[in-house]
């Protein structure tokens, strides 16, 4: 990764924004997030997703022990803030997103988790901890959707990063179904009362899949049930929406008090907005890239995020579309993107979204439902998508040869060996 001569320092000015309280319960309300997703919540997708609509935005899982031995380092041309490893940014933030910034810890010790938190808790507004993924490089290690099996655990960390954080960085979990409803709701009854502000629900148990449906039916029970617990804590469903306009359905449905997104906002991060971009390819394409390119930020990372772009073509034909994904596919940097990305630089593109964040606070951006409308079952389909990658730990490469095993053995039906996020290290 190319890099700029960097600051330890803070950043001589932040970008110009309304001075904004801390985030509360209510915040978790009302609203349709970005998901946390490998590789795909990257700096320059959660900036747009927020300019498009987002609420609140969650950064990509990391492992606790990987951002231990991360250096914090400030460009002083840009303000991005990179955590870096020993050869690449682990984790990149800016400050405008910091009041809408929820970061996402992968932890099976208490202590870590917590040692975690306040390693980046001046560049975030809260901290979420993962007990929801499945794939094998977060449950061999015990962390992830393995900590749904082991409760006493997941809640002696929520208790301690709720116990040692300062009261304006919330607290949050983000766990997934359990096969029996009933466990499901015991489990939840022990998650909130550790003291969180929110409750994420990813709709589909462990052993399921993103092709197989959400259950997304089960959710409103839980959701009175945390409702009856008298808290003020809010549930947030994932799983099968697609943007904002599906949202609707998915709220009328499961009574969730807000939505998150993922697969869709990976397609398409200004799905956010009740018209989201179509002709991704002119209209969020370039821009994107500039925005990249601008920020130094990794060029391999930048090119899978834009290889995910998907929208409907309505003045660009099928031809041209297929060109400028050529192009993109052959290129080896942001040079070869010269003649589509054009002559705007990326710090305009980065002062229009500065401009769009402080008109139109992503906080402002809610969703107060209309009287309940009547269940569509037929509208309950999972949307194409793609599985997300391995987290990025201490010099981690983006795509080792290791996931790429673990999920063709998981294809195939066969228990894999479990690849680490360090590189190599045994364990977490």
């Amino acid at each position: 990764m190319s890099r700029r001569s960097h600051s330890s320092s803070p950043p001589p000015r932040s970008a110009k924004r309304t001075k904004i309280d801390h985030l509360t319960s209510e915040d978790f309300k009302n609203g349709v997030f970005l998901a946390p997703m490998v590789r795909s919540g990257a700096l320059p997708t959660r900036l747009f997703a927020l300019k498009h609509g987002a609420t609140l935005v969650w950064g990509p899982e990391m492992v606790d022990k990987a951002i231990l031995h991360a250096e914090r380092v400030v460009d002083p041309i840009t303000g991005v803030i990179s955590y870096n490893g020993k050869s690449r940014a682990m984790f990149t933030t800016h400050p405008i997103e910091k009041p809408y910034l929820i970061y996402q810890i992968g932890s099976a010790d208490p202590e870590l988790a917590v040692q975690a938190a306040k390693t980046v808790m001046q560049d975030v507004s809260g901290v979420d901890l993962n007990c929801g993924c499945p794939m094998p490089f977060s449950t061999h290690s015990g962390m992830g959707a393995a900590l749904l099996t082991n409760p006493d655990l997941l809640c002696s960390i929520l208790t301690a990063l709720r116990r040692e954080m300062p009261p304006e960085i919330t607290v949050s979990a983000k766990i997934r179904l359990l096969p029996s409803q009933e466990d499901t709701l015991k489990l939840v009854e022990r998650v909130v009362n550790t003291g969180i502000s929110a409750l994420t629900v990813h709709c589909r148990t462990r052993n399921m899949r993103d092709r197989d449906r959400a259950l997304v039916e089960r959710l409103r029970e839980i959701v009175e049930f945390v409702q009856s617990m008298g808290k003020g804590i809010a549930v947030i469903e994932n799983g099968d929406c697609t943007g904002w306009n599906d949202a609707k359905r998915v709220r009328e449905i499961t009574g969730a008090h807000s939505v998150m997104i993922a697969r869709g906002a990976e397609s398409n991060p200004t799905c956010f907005s009740p018209t989201p971009l179509k002709d991704l390819e002119k209209t969020l394409l370039p821009s994107y890239i500039r925005l990249a390119k601008y920020f130094d930020h990794n060029w391999g990372l930048t090119k899978f995020c834009v290889a995910q772009f998907k929208s409907q073509h309505i003045t660009i034909k099928r031809q041209e579309a297929t060109r400028l994904r050529q192009v993109l596919a052959q290129s080896k940097g942001f040079s070869g993107m010269d003649d589509i990305v054009g002559s705007w630089t990326g710090k305009e593109e980065f002062d229009a979204i500065a401009a769009a964040i402080e008109q139109h606070s992503p906080r402002d951006h809610r969703m107060l439902l209309e009287p309940t409308m009547e269940l569509d079952e037929s509208a309950m389909t999972t949307p194409p998508g793609t599985q997300n990658p391995e987290p990025p730990g201490s010099g981690a490469p983006f795509m080792p040869n290791t996931y790429r095993m673990a999920e063709s053995t998981i294809l195939a039906g066969r228990d894999a060996v479990t690849p680490t996020p360090g590189g190599g290290v045994a364990s977490i």
